[in-house]
């Protein structure tokens, strides 16, 4: 614009000079006034187009200096993007990027209780998988303390963080990679009708290997990172599969960081029912044994390909009642009376190992439970470490049978609403009853006065 401003009013210059010179010639004709004056008039011509000149050359150079700069400010920027990404710093996206990249959250991958997923494809081409998270638990600084904290872990078998956005006054989000084959509970449960997700029956030798890969992941949060990682809420739908089915563990975005020097944290409850470990119900503080209780509830449900508390129905005559089944005490069952191969998922046994995977390998089978009772003893320092965990899955050291414990822990929250308010009645007994059962690591009694409103206790 002041280009252009300026070669209009240079044009105008030199025309008006030779307007005022051909007057001059014609008034004064061709005396000494008039040669001054067209003297006069030929120099600020002169004047005016080495103005125009030089200030053409001026700009050329400015303009090629500014698009250079340019060229090396997109180029830092990309960089910076790129080595952003290579050492895992989270991006904070704008409100308004996330909505185009989800189509205004048409997109729905999952929905649970505190958060809903979305699908999304960012400006770059990237698959994403946006996760809405509902309510305020947590201050924007501490939110972002913890999503730096996550997002500079990296395993193979964790999911990768991408960024995170804070919209003011509204939900906040999690950007995650985007994982093409789904939830591994769509893998070894029986399957569900859903348009947009994939699923069906995971053979036994992909099963085997996706205990070895959560193992590892687990291992590597607890183990070896800068502050250990509690992930307190392991279950199937928090295991995705990538297109080869490698096991990737999902959705500890919002975990708890540990010190190393802790042994045990108090928090409120987090996690999802049937999960939970016994230490989360008695109020004794949680550590990392809590995830590794919950990893062989997760194992357990992989061999069986049912949930492990679930709502049967049975027929005596002419009647039929329904009850619940609690299927870790069949397993220990089974394992004692020596028939183990019963409580494998039939479709692999019909199948002959499921999608093409061969024969079920009786020793991996038997294995695999062993490691998930020990996971799941109700005393956490009985619990093998997720180290310890990996080397027992890839056979480096024996497996030897565990304990036949005394009691379960089953997690109330997995039972109906009747079912609850029955308990409820019959608490007080039920917990009088069970009380002496229950010692802590000391052997000394646990008093079940807060923690029996949230569990129920069974003797074997």
């Amino acid at each position: 614009m002041e280009d252009k401003k300026a070669n209009i009013i240079a044009v105008a210059t030199v025309i008006t000079v030779i307007v005022f010179i051909v007057v001059a010639r014609v008034s004064l004709k061709l005396s000494k006034t008039f040669f001054l004056i067209f003297g006069a008039g030929i120099a600020v011509i002169l004047a005016v187009l080495a103005y125009l000149i030089i200030r053409r050359h001026y700009n050329r150079r400015r303009k090629f200096l500014e698009s250079r700069l340019v060229s090396e400010g997109r180029e830092l920027r990309i960089e910076y993007s790129f080595l952003r990404k290579v050492a895992g710093v989270p991006t904070k996206f704008r409100y308004r990027e996330l909505e185009e990249a989800t189509d205004n959250f048409q997109s729905l991958l999952g929905q649970g209780a505190s958060a809903t997923v979305y699908r999304g494809i960012l400006n770059d081409g990237t698959a994403v998988a946006v996760k809405r998270i509902n309510g305020e638990e947590h201050g924007e600084k501490e939110f972002r303390s913890e999503v730096s904290a996550i997002a500079s872990v990296q395993h193979v078998n964790l999911v990768h963080l991408l960024g995170y956005c804070c919209n003011p006054g509204g939900p906040r989000f999690l950007v995650y990679e985007f994982i093409p084959n789904g939830s591994l509970d769509y893998w070894i449960f029986p399957r569900r009708e859903s348009r947009n997700r994939r699923g069906g029956c995971l053979s036994w030798a992909l099963r085997y290997k996706v205990a070895i890969d959560v193992a590892k992941a687990l291992s590597y949060l607890h183990h070896d990172c800068r502050s250990r990682v509690l992930h307190l809420d392991v279950k199937p739908e928090n295991i995705l599969l990538d297109e080869n089915y490698r096991a990737i563990v999902a959705d500890f975005g919002l975990s708890k960081l540990m010190g190393k020097d802790q042994s045990r944290i108090v928090t409120t409850i987090r996690g999802t029912r049937g999960y939970l470990a016994p230490e989360w119900l008695l109020e004794q503080g949680i550590s990392e044994k809590s995830d590794i209780y919950s990893y062989g509830m997760v194992l357990l449900e992989m061999i069986g390909g049912c949930r492990n508390v679930c709502l049967i129905e049975t027929s005596t005559g002419n009647r039929s009642e329904r009850r619940w089944r609690y299927f870790p005490k069949i397993v220990n069952q089974k394992i004692r009376e020596g028939t183990l191969m019963e409580v494998v998922d039939r479709r692999l046994v019909e199948g002959g190992g499921g999608g093409g995977g061969g024969a079920i390998d009786e020793r991996e089978v038997r294995r695999l439970a062993y490691v998930a009772l020990w996971c799941i003893q109700e005393r956490a320092g009985m619990r093998p470490s997720m180290a310890r965990v990996v080397e027992m899955l890839e056979g480096l050291v024996a497996v030897d049978e565990p304990p036949d414990t005394r009691m379960i822990v089953v997690d109330l929250l997995a039972i109906d609403d009747d079912q609850h308010e029955s308990d409820a009645r019959n608490g007080p007994q039920v917990a009088a009853m069970a009380a002496p059962r229950l010692v802590d690591s000391n052997n000394l009694p646990i008093s079940l006065a807060n923690s029996f409103a949230m569990s129920i206790l069974s003797p074997r």
